[in-house]
């Protein structure tokens, strides 16, 4: 048998790639049977700043069917919205029968960033925590599946995360003047999730908290999390029998009369 892991604890890349796609052939069992029994389920991903959550959905929806699963990723709220009921914007993501639907930050930013950031007033604060498990248990009683995650990692890989960014151009996009600000509210933030679990952590929908100082380590333990939270059978379609294609005389495209991506990488190989 290979090594799993690494003397450090790590897990090696290739069983974490091993495992990483039978966790994904998983999901897609999960899909079709969410399909075929008319289910609905909400999952959310709160947690700090590059503590991981978009890449764990990245992998959750990496092969699945978008007509299935939808990732709601919402940005800040329109001058419309700010006047609405603070949940109304979130009503028209809720998953219908068949559907789940992924939150990358919820409703749960007016007990993190909004609060911290002074985005919103102490009285929104305080009516969001005594509102938010009314309006969840709201959720559950109309027979929703409602599953939260919170994403936490240690104020040192924060900081090592944060950095790697800000030394790669690929990444350097993700490094925002709001992470700027997190980084220096780590004790806020700290106290605004304690109070957010105090408030909202209740048996109808719980909090699990994902351990995330290592990210693949945090990917899988999410995904088989999230599989063992709702019941299914392997309802995968049977492989669709093809039939025989007919003899033409079709001939393929060439470079004649049209315009050809060259072949900066490749070979003959891609040629028709």
């Amino acid at each position: 048998m290979s090594k799993k892991y690494a003397k450090n604890g790590k897990i090696l890349n290739d069983y974490y790639e091993q495992e990483l796609a039978k966790l994904q052939g998983e999901l897609v069992k999960l899909q079709y049977w969410i399909k075929n029994q008319g289910l609905r389920v909400i999952v959310i991903f709160e947690g700090r700043d590059a503590a991981g959550k978009g890449g764990a959905i990245r992998r959750i929806m990496r092969r699945l069917n978008t007509r299935m699963v939808n990732l709601v990723a919402l940005d800040k709220p329109s001058d419309q919205e700010q006047r609405q009921w603070y949940f109304q914007r979130y009503i028209d993501h809720l998953p219908a029968e068949g559907e789940m639907v992924l939150f990358d930050r919820s409703w749960y930013n007016r007990a993190g960033v909004e609060w911290v950031m002074g985005f919103c007033t102490e009285k929104e604060y305080r009516h969001f925590l005594n509102e938010c498990p009314i309006f969840e248990r709201m959720l559950v009683r109309d027979g929703i599946i409602l599953i939260k995650y919170w994403f936490e990692i240690s104020d040192k890989e924060q900081e090592k995360r944060f950095r790697s960014r800000n030394h790669d151009p690929r990444k350097l996009w993700k490094l925002s003047p709001m992470d700027m600000e997190s980084r220096a509210k780590w004790d806020e933030y700290s106290k605004a999730r304690d109070a957010m679990f105090a408030y909202t952590d209740i048996n109808e929908a719980p909090w699990y908290i994902v351990q995330a100082n290592s990210k693949k380590h945090a990917r899988l333990n999410c995904i088989a999390h999230l599989l063992n939270m709702v019941p299914y059978q392997d309802l995968t379609p049977e492989p669709v029998k093809f039939k025989k294609r007919k003899n033409t005389d079709y001939k393929p495209l060439t470079a004649e009369g049209h315009n050809l991506v060259p072949l900066v990488y490749g070979s003959k190989y891609d040629k028709n």
